[in-house]
């Protein structure tokens, strides 16, 4: 079972691409993110003509997040994290498909930092935590899957110099990222690639992708009894050079 996180940046401008990715890899599940549409304007029927059945959790203009499934519907489980009512943000979205749970996530950027953004980041990240929590003592399979925009090591980028006065990198998104891991999950990728030096993201502006100039931001946590089904993990770059793609590469895990 090939289970993937990809986030969009716009669905609708890149539907043909999403599209395109499903013919050709055929993932069993999908996690998007940025979908940046509402609900009614989610391309629903070109998603279901490529063989996905799909739960989707949007907002004009920002966020958004969507669980796909071959052949099949997404059981919805979730939307969004308890802890905050305020919060009106389309950033998680949890479901269930032939009994693994799959959680869909946006998290926060969190710049300018410091500032509110970075305080919503560090506290949304708690918020996930809590639900990550109760998620582990259910004692199922289960994916977290999404951007984490949290870069968890200095090898996990191009350029710590570039990268240090980003919200991305700041110890406390770090520690919150650890703190996540140490309840239990496995960082699918991290346990394929030790060493680092894979990326997940390269920005559109100076020359990211012709430098190779990325960095790793989109992640795949297992719990214990996913982790033990691990067989691969890896991402699929070359969509990132095609024409009119996201930013973003798909990221993925292959489970037994």
């Amino acid at each position: 079972m090939k289970i993937v996180t990809y986030n969009v940046n716009g669905i609708k401008a890149r539907i043909d691409r999403l599209v395109e990715y499903l013919t050709e890899a055929q993932p069993d599940i999908v996690c998007l993110q940025e979908l940046k549409s509402q609900d009614d304007g989610f391309p629903i029927d070109a998603i279901r003509a490529a063989g996905y059945g799909a739960v989707w959790h949007g907002q004009k203009s920002w966020n958004g997040v969507a669980v796909l499934a071959k052949d099949a519907d997404p059981v919805e489980r979730q939307r969004g994290l308890a802890g905050d009512p305020d919060d009106e943000h389309s950033r998680y979205l949890e479901c269930e498909v032939d009994g693994l749970v799959v959680g869909a996530l946006y998290l926060p950027n969190g710049n300018p930092q410091p500032g509110p953004k970075f305080d919503y980041k560090l506290r949304w990240m708690q918020r996930l935590a809590d639900r990550a929590r109760d998620l582990l003592a259910e004692e199922k399979p289960v994916v977290l899957a999404g951007d984490y925009n949290v870069i968890p090591n200095d090898d996990d980028t191009y350029s710590v110099r570039a990268m240090q006065d980003d919200a991305l990198m700041q110890p406390e998104s770090r520690a919150a990222y650890r703190a996540l891991l140490a309840q239990g999950w496995t960082d699918a990728l991290r346990t394929r690639y030790p060493k680092g030096g894979v990326w997940t993201f390269w920005d559109y502006q100076a020359s990211a992708w012709q430098r190779d100039a990325g960095f790793r931001i989109d992640h795949l946590l297992l719990s214990p009894l996913a982790a033990d089904r691990l067989v691969d993990a890896g991402v699929d770059k070359d969509y990132r050079g095609r024409e009119k793609a996201s930013d973003h590469a798909p990221t993925w895990v292959r489970l037994r």
